[in-house]
Parts: structure tokens; C-alpha cells; sequence
């Protein structure tokens, strides 16, 4: 394993951990009343617009699993609309999933599905860019020793801990606090904002500190 890529991927997360501090600081400068809370909806869609365009820059300048096949055009528009599809039907699952643990069915659907959105952002994303639409590609991603380099392995940390994330932000919801961010689905796209950025930090320091014992093989 290399320490340079080790490097690189560390400065491809904290690249997308400043996107999502800029998407929440830099509307307030321009925007009267702008505030995560008070413009909940507004920054889910600013934040999942942010960190979706820095991860495709990202993946199409570093390259990390760069196909040594050559694909012609109309492969590539095909593969193109391939991930836009399974990116809209991981939102309708993830919001599915979320109605199912809880949430409102008729109430509030346009805020469960930009947290199903931004979910998706954290998550399928990743993998369209890292994966491409290969379902049986990310199945062995997310099994047992079943990553092949350290951005597959960066790519199970982020995805684990936003979706820990989000269930631990359900939490302080039901709890008679009265506090503004106790409202659907603030703690929760909280809870997987922080988790995203925490597993974007625990990746890289996680993927260094056990390079010994870490051994990639193709497959």
C-alpha cells in the first residue's frame, strides 16, 4: 500500500468535509435568514447538490477505479443513465425505508424524500462513481473482506457510518425537548451529515494506522 494514495485519499475527504461546510456558511453570507435550521429543506438540497458534484470532480480527476477497458461513447451515455436511475431508485427506497421506521406517509413527504435524497447522496453516490451500476460489484464491496483497494474501504466506512448516523439521529425526536432541530427530519440529516463527515475523517486515519495488515487483492 502506498503512502501517497493513502495521502490522496485523505485529501479527497476532507475536500468533501469543507464542501459541506461551505454549503452551510456560505448561503448565510448572501442569504438573509439563511440558518440549517430555519432553511432545513434549502440546505438539504444545497448540501446533496455540493457534495454530489465535488465526488463526481473527484472521481473523474483521481480516477481511483479507473477501468483499464477503453468504452465507447454510447457506452458511456448508457452506463450515464444506468447510475441516474439507481440514484432515483435509492432515493425511493431509502425513502420507503425511512416511512417504514416511522416517518410520516402523507405528512411531510417533500422532507422525507430530501433526506432520502441526501441518504443517497452519502451513500449510492459513492458507489455509482467508485462502482459504477454493477450491483454484484457492491454486494462484494460490502461483504466480508470484500474490498480491493483503500477507496473500497474508505467507501464501507462513509457509507456505515451516515446510515449509523441517521438512526442515531432519530433519537432525540420523540423526547418532549421542544427544541428546533427535534423537528422531521433535522437530527436525522444531522446525524448523517455528521456521521458522513466522521467516517470521511476515520477512513483514511483507520486505513494508515493498519496498513500492515491490510492486503488488497484484484478479483
Amino acid at each position: 500500500m502506498k503512502e501517497a494514495e493513502v495521502r490522496r485519499l485523505l485529501a479527497a475527504n476532507l475536500l468533501c468535509v469543507f464542501s459541506i461546510i461551505l454549503s452551510a456558511v456560505v448561503p448565510a453570507s448572501f442569504w438573509d435568514g439563511f440558518t440549517v435550521f430555519g432553511t432545513h429543506l434549502t440546505w438539504l438540497c444545497i448540501c446533496s447538490v455540493c457534495v454530489s458534484t465535488l465526488n463526481i470532480i473527484l472521481h473523474l480527476v483521481l480516477k481511483p477505479n479507473l477501468s483499464p477497458k477503453r468504452s465507447s461513447f454510447a457506452h458511456k451515455i448508457s452506463r450515464f443513465l444506468k447510475c441516474c436511475i439507481y440514484f432515483f431508485m435509492s432515493c425511493i427506497l431509502f425513502h420507503a425505508i425511512i416511512v417504514l421506521y416511522g416517518a410520516p406517509l402523507i405528512e411531510s413527504v417533500t422532507e422525507t424524500f430530501l433526506f432520502a435524497v441526501l441518504l443517497s447522496t452519502f451513500t449510492t453516490l459513492q458507489c455509482l462513481c467508485m462502482l459504477g451500476p454493477n450491483i454484484q460489484a457492491w454486494i462484494r464491496v460490502f461483504s466480508k473482506n470484500g474490498a480491493t483497494s483503500i477507496w473500497e474501504s474508505s467507501l464501507q466506512i462513509t457509507t456505515m457510518c451516515s446510515i449509523l448516523g441517521a438512526w442515531f439521529g432519530a433519537f432525540p425526536i420523540p423526547l418532549d425537548w421542544d427544541r428546533p432541530w427535534q423537528v422531521w427530519p433535522i437530527s436525522c440529516s444531522l446525524g448523517a451529515t455528521f456521521g458522513y463527515m466522521a467516517g470521511l475523517i476515520i477512513a483514511p486515519l483507520w486505513i494508515h494506522w493498519n496498513r500492515k495488515q491490510l492486503t488488497y487483492k484484484s478479483r
